[in-house]
Formats: structure tokens, C-alpha cells, sequence
């Protein structure tokens, strides 16, 4: 079911919002993984505004969907989302990463309300999730888990062997997500370690791949849906981003891997996030 026009400007509206609250909170918190949040941010909104079935009143709700951010460094936009969905009051990302704050760099599932797993160690997140995908099927339950990773953190050998345990048990309940923004902290992902072909060694591995504009809400709903519907194991969407989407000084430059912000340029941020919008 393609999404309507009324849909996609909508959650245009809502990602543009979520962009702001990245750059507050990056002011807010003297600095953060802010390039690789911004990039993910519409893979994220078309997650939690359209496709999860979550309820930010019940977040322990037994039958809920789980979501697992393993690129946990993008826990600053993790966080806005959240606080605009309701999970917790908004004031409180104002202290993010102070001492006393339960808001940590990288998301702690004991300390956020709607955070499924503590992650930030990078390639653990798709195992968290293929245990949770087994969960499911072990306790017949109809939830999805839904497995958020970047392209740097598939240099780690863990998120090869999930794969291959997501295929071998063919969780069909289980969709993967991999920001492709093509950078990491020390430069390009192709420099640093080179990845492609990317979409080949997924496909190698036994699951189905969508590649798809990470920026694109229809093309990200279509995948989405594909993933859904496919009965025969585990899907992964490659989404192509841009990392520091919305920012124009920002974009596709790893040096705002991870960055603060000055009144300045939070001021310069928001006017490129609302031009573009």
C-alpha cells in the first residue's frame, strides 16, 4: 500500500522537526554523533510514524514491536524521536548526556523509556535482534523486530554471523535497515574498509535486499512493506543516505561524525533544515 501525498508531506514535516531537536540537543549536550543521526532520521520517522506497532503509554506492552538502534552512537536522534512520540517529556533531553541524566550517549534500556536494548558497542545490535526475532516465534508471538545498523559497524564480524543465523532460522519476522551513508569517523567507508559489493554479500548470505533512497518515504514504505509480506526469512533494506541530511556545512563531510554546536551554527542548521523541508 503506497503512501498517500497527504502521508509523505506529513512525515517531511515531522523528520524536519526531529532535525531541529538533533541540532537542540547536540547545543544542549556540548556535542554528539550528530552526522549519522541526521542521516538515519527519515528511516526512522517512517518507522516509528507509520510502521511500528508501539504504544509510548505502555512501553513494556508485551505485544509491541521491537526496535533495535545497533549503530547505538545515533542514540541523540533515538532520543528525539522518542520525546516526540510521547515516551517522555521533551524538557528532559535538555540535560542528554549530563552528569546525573538518564540519557547517555548511547541509548541504556534500563534508563529510556522505549528503548528495547542498551547498544553502542558496535556489531551486537542484529544479534540482539535475531534473539528477539526467535523469542517471538518461540512464544508464538505476531511482533516484528525491526534491526537499525550503519555501514561502518558492518565491518564487525558479529553482524556477519547474526546474518547467517537470521537466514539459517529464516525469521521471516525480522528487517534490517543499513544506513548507507558511506562514511565513518576516520573518512570513507570505502577507504577505510571497503564494503562493496555491499548488496551482494547479503544476498550471499541468505536474505532478501531492497536497495532503496534512505530519503525517500515512498521508496522506504515500499521496502518496508516488502519486508512484511516476505515469508521466506529475513529481509534487509540498504537505504543510500546522506550523512548530515538537512544541514548543507554538514553534509557528506565526516568531520561532523561527531561535532558540537555553537549558538551560531544551531542557528544556521536550523534555517538550512527548515529550506529544505
Amino acid at each position: 500500500m503506497a503512501l498517500t501525498e497527504q502521508e509523505i508531506s506529513e512525515l517531511k514535516k515531522v523528520a524536519a522537526r526531529i532535525r531541529e531537536d538533533i541540532v537542540d540537543v547536540t547545543g544542549w549536550a556540548g556535542g554528539s554523533h550528530i552526522g549519522g543521526a541526521l542521516s538515519m532520521t527519515d528511516i526512522m520517522v517512517i518507522l516509528y510514524y507509520k510502521y511500528l506497532r508501539v504504544d509510548p503509554s505502555n512501553p513494556e506492552w508485551d505485544d509491541r514491536d521491537r526496535f533495535v538502534l545497533s549503530k547505538g552512537h545515533g542514540g541523540v536522534g533515538h532520543a528525539a524521536i522518542l520525546a516526540n512520540k510521547g515516551y517522555f517529556d521533551p524538557d528532559l533531553l535538555k540535560e542528554f548526556n549530563h552528569y546525573g541524566s538518564p540519557f547517555g550517549m548511547h541509548l541504556d534500556g534500563n534508563k529510556v523509556r522505549g528503548v528495547d536494548t542498551s547498544t553502542g558497542s558496535l556489531g551486537h545490535g542484529l544479534s540482539v535482534a535475531v534473539g528477539m526475532a526467535l523469542g517471538a516465534r518461540v512464544r508464538k508471538k505476531s511482533w516484528r523486530v525491526y534491526c537499525l545498523m550503519g555501514d561502518g559497524e558492518c565491518n564487525e564480524g558479529s553482524i556477519w554471523e547474526a546474518a547467517m543465523a537470521a537466514k539459517h532460522y529464516k525469521l521471516n519476522n525480522l528487517i534490517g535497515f543499513v544506513d548507507r551513508n558511506r562514511l565513518m569517523i576516520d573518512g570513507a567507508t570505502e577507504d577505510i574498509m571497503s564494503l562493496e559489493p555491499f548488496a551482494e554479500k547479503w544476498k550471499a548470505f541468505g536474505w532478501q535486499v531492497r536497495e532503496v533512497d534512505g530519503h525517500d518515504f515512498q521508496q522506504l514504505a515500499e521496502a518496508i512493506e516488502f519486508g512484511q509480506a516476505y515469508e521466506d526469512g529475513p529481509v534487509v533494506v540498504i537505504a543510500n543516505t546522506i550523512k548530515g541530511k538537512g544541514v548543507d556545512f554538514m553534509e557528506n563531510d565526516p568531520a561532523w561524525h561527531y561535532g558540537g554546536v555553537s549558538a551560531e551554527l544551531i542557528e544556521k542548521a536550523k534555517n538550512s533544515i527548515e529550506e529544505r523541508a
